[in-house]
């Protein structure tokens, strides 16, 4: 590791002695990783005469930093357009450099910072921020050496959409939150704040034409003591005049329009989503009018599916409210994007509404579908007439769109190749929606499905393998969403932003054949430091250990992993403590029931301790056969899956799940020779908001030879309507009986109370 050494005189407290500042690569830890950088000999100091040389147009950018250090180090330095001598922090604007890049030149005498545009010189000014010691983030006076190494920088990102959607419309966090949000995405060089401001849960902006929309629907019966997924419906008069039993808040358009300078001294363009057809609730309950139905409902308190309550495409009076709607939006947001959802719209009532059918039959529409593109496209054209240009998610591209419409992915890449062949600009989003999991669901709150990890974040390319060099060039970019179902606070929201945000940053900032997995994560230790100073509630999921159990050669083996490069990972069983356990170098054979702890070591301390159960039983890693075979998305490992120990998480994708879409499933295990049995049980997931659920129905036969079998237990499980998404374990007993063969047959609800087909996932089938 190349080592520098740099002696500066300093005269403090009266003491003559030099102090030397001892640099080294890493003590760099930059996030966004810089497309270059040379650590040079030397450092330069701020003190009481560091003065900023910048041109009158950018003052408002050096601001940025001098008012963290006039807070946290108690320097009031001088900015001015004039030259200044040695000691100063200098900006020259440089037209050669890209539109976004920057260069960044430190030593002795000074800084020199050159870019082209004001958002060059905003992205300096934070890695200057960076290169400072983390309590520049102090929120008081500290004692800390205001020293920066010295470096020559030149940067630029990859990407020019480099995005974050926060939703305050399932929770409302309010400004304070939004504000500490957009320095933090400023601090990683973010550009793009999608602020999910309107769903059927809430309306969060105030509309001067329309204030019922948040008179009325910005408030929903409080009910945040209970599951998302298991509030009630409530009636369109329930939330009392008062709002002492309600939940809710929106954002003045004196809020907005402070919101949106702060954004903008940042470098940020806030980006509004005013969501259509679909997730209106809020603005229906407000007016009713503008459905199709025109009955008075009320703001959900949770969980809504199907989207039934839409606007109604087959009336005039709801494009006069939506285009008024979008005047006074645009006249907030200075954004060239504004972004309408157009996503999960159910279209039934439109099918039952004579207005919408005499639009169809006018517009000379087939079918709803293309109602909705009509819908959509209605409003592109309003809005191309006001300069701006329509985002929306995946589904408006279903019956074509202008080119210049951006279309955001959310339903995978099949989708994002469809935009870039008819020519849209795209925006990518599927595989970075940070609501869900971080690490095993056992050890994190409750999320939205799926597993997103820091790894799995930092390894995301965008889909380079997948798209053309041709069709890549359509892509804008990405965008880090988090959807806020199952978080009610600022506190639970940073835990999911970081350090995950870190990661997506690199992602869009840094050429991928530059990102190194193994120095990142080095970064990310020094930089959860940095959140420590400013108070931010970060996840510490990337110290976990990951056990996975697998049936090999006739054993089960305990294989314990990290996302962690060379982590000294060790485990113990039982009672042992863990930090009397030993070091994990090897799968580990397994023969019994047990209880293993295991966790990652850092300077010689256990860091999170996992704690997992393993469960031995009768027909552990036996043959089994399906009938049918599970759907092909969800096969889990093969059918042996059900017999081999592990058991399944939350995530219906982690590997361990067989699912059946629609159709019951007939499960038949060997034991191999015969074998005393009396209880079965059945492993099982309910997850309504993914159509997965529970079986309505079980029964257990068993045979001697495989061919006539007796039934000797049946029971059944009646359908619930509400409940909290769960792992389930169906227990049936009977009277002992000596058995070859055990055939287990699951039913599943078979159709969707919602819409659709039921899924039904198994995970494990236990014998005792």
């Amino acid at each position: 590791m190349k080592r520098i050494i740099y002696t500066i005189a300093l005269l403090a407290m009266g003491c003559s002695a030099p102090k030397e500042y001892h640099f080294t690569e890493n003590d760099i830890t930059l996030i966004p990783k810089p497309v270059q950088l040379e650590l040079q000999q030397g450092a330069f100091v701020f003190d009481k005469n560091t003065t900023f040389v910048v041109p009158d147009s950018l003052q408002g950018v050096v601001q940025l930093l001098t008012d963290k250090l006039q807070t946290a180090a108690g320097l009031t330095l001088k900015v001015q357009s004039q030259a200044a001598e040695k000691g100063s922090v200098r900006f020259e604007v440089d037209k050669q450099i890209a539109r976004e890049g920057y260069s960044l030149t430190s030593n002795k005498e000074g800084v020199h910072i050159k870019a082209s545009t004001k958002s060059g010189f905003i992205y300096a000014v934070e890695t200057l921020r960076q290169l400072l010691p983390k309590e520049i983030e102090s929120t008081k006076r500290v004692q800390a050496d205001w020293v920066i190494p010295a470096v020559h920088i030149k940067d630029a990102p990859e990407y020019a959409w480099r995005g974050l959607m926060l939703d305050e419309a399932r929770h409302f966090f309010g400004k304070a939150y939004v504000l500490k949000t957009l320095d933090r995405m400023a601090m990683l060089k973010l550009n793009v704040f999608q602020w999910h401001l309107i769903d059927n849960e809430g309306w969060r902006i105030e509309i001067k034409k329309y204030p019922k929309l948040t008179e009325v629907g910005a408030w929903r019966v409080n009910q945040e003591d209970k599951h998302w997924e298991e509030r009630t419906p409530n009636a369109p008069d329930a939330v009392k005049a008062d709002h002492s039993n309600a939940y809710g808040g929106y954002y003045t358009q004196e809020d907005i329009k402070e919101i949106v300078a702060y954004a903008a001294a940042r470098g940020i363009t806030i980006v509004p989503e005013v969501e259509m057809p679909a997730h209106s609730m809020s603005s229906i309950a407000a007016y009713p009018e503008l459905s199709c139905h025109k009955r008075p409902i009320a703001v959900p308190s949770g969980s809504v599916w199907p989207n039934v309550d839409n606007y109604c495409a087959g009336q005039e009076e709801t494009f006069t409210f939506l285009e008024d709607v979008m005047r006074e939006v645009m006249a907030l947001f200075p954004s060239k994007y504004i972004h309408v959802g157009g996503d999960e719209a159910d279209r039934s009532e439109w099918e039952k509404c004579p207005k919408c059918q005499a639009r169809m039959k006018t517009e000379g529409l087939k079918n709803t579908a293309e109602l909705q593109t009509y819908f959509i496209k209605r409003m592109q054209q309003f809005l191309r007439a006001n300069g701006r240009t329509l985002v929306g998610w995946d589904e408006i591209l279903e019956g074509g769109m202008p080119s210049d419409v951006v279309v955001m992915n959310w339903r995978g890449i099949r989708n994002a190749q469809k935009a870039v062949a008819q020519g849209n600009p795209m925006v990518l989003t599927s595989d970075t929606y940070i609501n869900r999991y971080q690490g095993l669901p056992q050890y994190e709150p409750e999320a939205n499905g799926g597993h997103v990890t820091l790894s799995k974040v930092y390894h995301y390319n965008l889909e380079r393998e997948k798209l053309t060099e041709e069709q890549h060039k359509h892509i804008l970019g990405s965008q880090a969403n988090l959807w806020a179902e199952f978080i009610a606070t600022p506190e639970h929201s940073e835990y999911m932003l970081f350090p995950r945000l870190f990661a997506f940053a690199e992602v869009v900032w840094t050429p991928s054949e530059q990102k190194d997995w193994k120095d990142f994560v080095r970064r990310v230790k020094a930089q959860m430091q940095r959140l420590d100073v400013m108070g931010v509630k970060y996840a510490i999921s990337m110290y976990q250990v990951v056990p996975t159990l697998e049936e090999k050669d006739g054993k089960v083996l305990l294989t314990l992993s990290s996302e962690l490069p060379d982590a000294d990972i060790r485990y113990a069983f039982d009672g042992t403590p863990i930090e009397q356990g030993q070091r994990y170098t090897a799968p580990i054979a397994m023969s019994g029931n047990t209880i293993c702890k295991a966790a990652v070591f850092v300077d010689g301390k256990p860091n999170v301790v996992s704690k997992d159960t393993i469960v031995f039983h009768k027909a552990a890693g036996k043959p089994v056969q399906c009938e049918p075979e599970a759907d092909k998305k969800y096969q889990g490992k093969g059918p042996h899956t059900l017999t081999n120990v592990v058991r399944g998480t939350k995530n219906f994708q982690d590997g361990q799940w067989l699912g059946w879409l629609f159709k019951d499933a007939t499960i038949t295990i060997d034991m191999q020779t015969p074998s005393e049995v009396s209880k079965v049980i059945v492993g099982a997931m309910r997850k309504h908001n993914d159509a997965i659920f529970l079986p309505t129905h079980i029964s257990v036969a068993v045979s001697t030879d495989g061919k006539t079998f007796t039934t000797v237990a049946d029971q059944e499980f009646p359908y619930q309507q509400k409940g909290v998404s769960r792992l389930a374990n169906f227990s049936l007993e009977f009277t002992p009986v000596q058995t070859r063969y055990i055939k287990v047959t699951v039913k599943n609800l078979g159709k969707n109370p919602n819409g659709g087909d039921a899924w039904l996932f198994l995970d494990e089938i236990l014998v005792f």
